[in-house]
């Protein structure tokens, strides 16, 4: 079973390889994070990550990457979803007070999400008064995958393929939740999907948002982004059909 020292130096390994792309060794984590353990007892520790699934090593280097399971783990292990800044708070409240209707508002909320997070977002919403049930959708910031292509490597273009699907996009949607889901690699349904992290969340009646992008993401920030745009989307939907 993992200990609370284990995870702390999990968390110190994937906060690290978010950061930096590079596999994550002993020495940097007793460097930068103030554990109170040596390197040699981080390394036995991360051989014990390691055996549990946690981590592995990529090549022959000292360092290691977080798994899929592991990217589980800490995503369920997070104590509270990273705030945003000030500045980004009122980023989002600027961008979508200039929104003249819902079609305006949903295409602003996927591009300030796709911005917000650097990841693709795409954002879905019933088409009001149509008695036949359509959906609005938009999706913005499919780029963002193309530079995360060391992430990708060669699954990038089935990715793209995937994202043109219509149908795809509102698969990944419709399991949204009240509250902010994560659904890492291999949890992925589609085959062409399990590189990539998915961030959703509902805002209202067959509504919902989310992010899609590698598993080397911000997890916290990006929570956070998700969680924040489906407020302030909900809050102008309400406002609007007063």
């Amino acid at each position: 079973m993992t200990t609370d020292r284990r995870l702390e130096i999990l968390r110190a390994i994937v906060d690290e390889y978010v950061e930096t792309q590079e596999p994550v060794g002993s020495k940097a984590i007793a460097d930068k994070r103030a554990l109170g353990i040596s390197p040699a007892t981080i390394r036995n520790e991360m051989a014990v990550l390691e055996e549990e699934g946690l981590i592995t090593q990529p090549h022959t280097s000292a360092g290691r990457i977080p798994t899929d399971r592991g990217y589980r783990l800490f995503v369920d292990k997070l104590s509270a979803v990273k705030p945003l800044s000030t500045a980004e708070r009122r980023a989002i409240e600027t961008f979508l007070e200039g929104a003249h209707d819902l079609d305006d508002v949903v295409k602003r909320s996927a591009k300030l999400l796709a911005d917000i997070t650097k990841q693709v977002a795409v954002v879905k919403y019933p088409k009001i008064g149509d008695s036949q049930g359509r959906e609005m959708m938009a999706i913005s910031g499919t780029a963002n995958l193309a530079r995360s292509g060391e992430d990708l490597g060669n699954t990038l273009s089935p990715i793209l393929e995937a994202l043109e699907e219509q149908v795809v996009l509102l698969r990944l949607l419709s399991d949204a939740h009240s509250t902010v889901h994560v659904t890492i690699g291999s949890e992925q349904a589609d085959s062409s999907l399990q590189t990539t992290s998915l961030v959703t969340v509902g805002y209202g009646t067959d509504a919902s948002l989310g992010i899609l992008g590698p598993t080397r993401m911000d997890y916290a920030g990006s929570m956070a982004a998700v969680s924040a745009v489906a407020r302030y989307v909900g809050r102008f939907i309400t406002e609007g059909n007063k």
